[in-house]
């Protein structure tokens, strides 16, 4: 396979990753009156039975895993928690109409990254990497002026995802391997719940459509072939090239809260947004300036 065959692929197979976790609020609304934390229990159910049986046609896909250690483990339960609290927070926003707080949370998200890495991994913050985190804090500060109140739902996913990436850099598995494990180990606590729920007899499962049930079920497939695309992307395409179409994700949640939920954007969120969206831009240029470079 030629270099540009290789690229070529790994653009497609990153932009598709990408365009389904922008589609994910129209997934999720269709669970709108399911409860979020049941839908976060089929999310990791299902996940954990369709990665299973990747794993199993992956060539030596159970060998990774047998050699896990026990430091290994504890550092997928930390990020487990973080990715879990990322999706019950996302789920639940979507279901409430605060699809634009969550776009808000993935643009900011890389900031929160690096300026982890500065504090947790002992990385150098660059001047122009300073610039664009000021930007988005006053971005964020904005909105708590105009708004009267913290926008936590945008502050909630990029904290937990900046977390989560944190965590899941110090950690020697690959992305499949590393997401069964985490969801492996939700499983016990998402089974309890999902059982109580029937004894409860609240459990939405079972009890409404078909197409429900499909839907829930599906949710493992939304958690995983996104996954599975981006990590082929990954192999293919260069940092700096995943690093700038990244921002297609919540560019298009934004776009579907303000043109398809209709979900109140005014001036006040547009300076916080461009605020945020001039410091990304400065994020971003510096970095492929300083890829050249090197």
């Amino acid at each position: 396979m030629s270099n540009d065959d290789r690229l070529g692929r790994g653009l497609v197979f990153a932009l598709s990753a990408f365009l389904l976790w922008g589609l994910a609020p129209v997934f999720f609304k269709l669970l709108a009156g399911v409860s979020a934390f049941e839908v976060l229990a089929h999310r990791v159910v299902w996940s954990v039975l369709i990665l299973a049986l990747v794993i199993q046609f992956q060539r030596r896909g159970w060998q990774s895993l047998r050699t896990l250690d026990r430091n290994t483990v504890k550092r997928l339960c930390y990020s487990s928690i973080f990715v879990s609290s990322n999706w019950l927070v996302f789920i639940w926003a979507v279901a409430q109409g605060r699809v634009l707080e969550t776009s808000l949370g993935y643009f900011i998200n890389p900031l929160i990254t690096v300026l982890f890495g500065v504090f947790f991994l002992n990385e150098k913050l660059r001047r122009w990497q300073l610039f664009a985190i000021v930007l988005a804090f006053f971005g964020v500060l904005n909105q708590v002026f105009q708004l009267g109140y913290l926008p936590w739902v945008a502050v909630a996913l990029a904290l937990s995802f900046a977390s989560y990436s944190v965590m899941r850099k110090s950690i020697s598995i690959g992305p499949v391997q590393g997401l069964f494990v985490e969801t492996l180990i939700l499983l016990p606590v998402a089974l309890l719940y999902l059982a109580w729920l029937g004894y409860q007899d609240s459990l939405a499962f079972g009890s409404s459509s078909v197409v429900l049930d499909l839907t829930l079920i599906s949710s493992g497939l939304m958690t995983t072939i996104p996954l599975l695309l981006f990590a082929a992307g990954a192999q293919r395409l260069s940092l700096t090239a995943i690093g700038v179409a990244q921002y297609i994700t919540p560019s298009m949640t934004f776009f579907l809260a303000v043109f398809l939920y209709r979900e109140p954007f005014d001036s006040a969120q547009l300076i916080s947004f461009m605020l945020i969206w001039l410091g990304l831009f400065m994020f971003t240029v510096e970095g492929i300036q300083r890829r050249r470079q090197h």
